[in-house]
């Protein structure tokens, strides 16, 4: 059996406030666009909450205005000083500022339009060389 990981998908009722956060503030890439409904380059995909789809008619719309509490999107930088310097000039919501984790690596945490939890750290392949 071959099973492989896509993507993680952020449903929203807030589609062009996201896709503006992450295509223009975080710099992600567009590769695929059904309009309603995007993938960026690195696995991460929005979809604009609509009651025609499958997931909506099982489950209803249980966007919450708290976020997500057991999510965190993940992503590294070879140029945290940079990032983070470049975060600090933006209106964001910070979890917290720059910290260590315990096995070494700086990260800082922030959310996103529709409060699931942002974290940019060190590239993995810099803090280990």
């Amino acid at each position: 059996m071959d099973i492989k990981f896509t993507s993680s998908v952020l449903i929203t009722d807030n589609f062009d406030k996201m896709k503006t956060f992450y295509q223009n503030i975080l710099k992600q890439d567009i590769v695929l666009d059904f309009g309603n409904c995007i993938s960026f380059e690195g696995g991460l995909s929005i979809w604009e909450s609509r009651n025609d789809y499958a997931i909506s008619k099982r489950l209803g719309r249980t966007i919450s205005e708290s976020g997500n509490q057991n999510l965190e999107l993940s992503f590294e930088t070879d140029n945290f000083g940079e990032v983070t310097a470049y975060l600090g000039t933006l209106n964001l919501e910070f979890l917290h500022g720059i910290v260590i984790e315990p096995w070494g690596q700086q990260t800082i945490r922030f959310y996103d339009p529709d409060k699931n939890l942002v974290e940019i750290g060190e590239s993995m392949s810099n803090f280990f060389e």
